[in-house]
């Protein structure tokens, strides 16, 4: 189920998934919960579709999701965080900063920096948007939910 480039699974974390669901949760070491503690989406496009590639910078804007707390985490292909010099993998609601509005601005790419700066390497990787304890619009349309938009910038 796609929401924008963010894909999620209504099965995952649930006595519902198939077996290929459940060996792909062990083998990409993700712990899932069922939907109504947390939902799990994924993005490996920006929101036109191109593969997100550390070649480009990207930046992902939005307002908080329906939920009681979330994070956007940077995965590589061998989905282990992106070693970098910053030791900074991801972003949450409780570590962001925002403009008045509330609203937030997350830039991606090799050289991002800052409190909303997720570094990643050179190569293809993945962005895993958790939202633990969502609402409960979220969890009845995950397809449906008001989530943070994420566009390429610019590439090099």
């Amino acid at each position: 189920m796609s929401d924008g480039p963010w894909k999620t699974s209504l099965t995952a974390g649930s006595t519902e998934s198939s077996p290929y669901q459940r060996a792909s949760v062990a083998v990409h070491g993700l712990f899932a919960l069922n939907r109504s503690e947390a939902i799990y989406y994924t993005a490996s496009t920006d929101s036109d579709g191109h593969a997100l590639d550390g070649h480009c910078r990207y930046e992902i804007t939005g307002s908080d999701p329906d939920a009681r707390w979330w994070s956007i985490t940077a995965y590589g292909p061998d989905d282990y965080l992106i070693p970098n010099p910053t030791h900074r993998y991801s972003v949450s609601k409780t570590a962001i900063a925002r403009d008045s509005s509330g609203n937030f601005a997350v830039q991606v790419g090799t050289d991002a920096a800052g409190a909303n700066g997720i570094p990643v390497g050179q190569g293809r990787f993945t962005l895993t948007l958790r939202l633990y304890n969502p609402g409960p619009g979220v969890v009845l349309d995950p397809a449906h939910a008001t989530l943070p938009a994420l566009k390429q910038v610019s590439c090099s």
